[in-house]
């Protein structure tokens, strides 16, 4: 095998690439051995004998399966949270979903005739003194109080 340091160099230069980069069709290698000008490299490069490798990536397709591991709601656990609890939640946020939560059962219940004005403005300023936690909370007390005026078909 003939050595064609110098026919990579040239080429190397002649692309600009490193010499690592150049690779040479073994099968025409008696032809690159006879290249000995820059302009007999160009032409070899013209035919496809001589070319650039492709640059090495590094796969996406590990993240691609995480990212739709994430869509699915998937890797989310304590391990992989930064920041503090109200940085992923604010408090204000949970804050107005719960209270409108609180808001729209009281209002079923006014609205179906299952309470009173009064009742329902009392029960209104209590949750929004932050006295229930949740929905199933607020029926539980009004449950414990008998608060409705008529029982309640589920």
């Amino acid at each position: 095998m003939v050595s064609l340091a110098k026919q990579k160099r040239i080429a190397a230069e002649v692309l600009k690439v490193g010499e690592g980069k150049v690779w040479i069709d073994p099968e025409a290698a008696e032809d690159v051995a006879g290249a000995i000008t820059r302009d007999d490299v160009r032409g070899l490069i013209e035919e496809g004998i001589i070319t650039v490798k492709q640059k090495k990536g590094v796969s996406r397709g590990r993240a691609r399966v995480r990212a739709n591991q994430k869509a699915l709601g998937r890797r989310k656990g304590q391990g992989s949270r930064k920041g503090a609890k109200g940085a992923r939640a604010n408090k204000k946020k949970q804050w107005i979903t719960k209270i409108r939560a609180l808001r729209r059962r009281l209002k079923e219940l006014r609205n179906d005739d299952y309470m009173d004005k009064t009742t329902y403005r009392k029960l209104y300023n209590k949750a929004n003194g932050g006295e229930f936690r949740t929905v199933a909370h607020l029926n539980e007390y009004i449950k414990a109080n008998e608060l409705l005026t008529k029982e309640e078909t589920v």
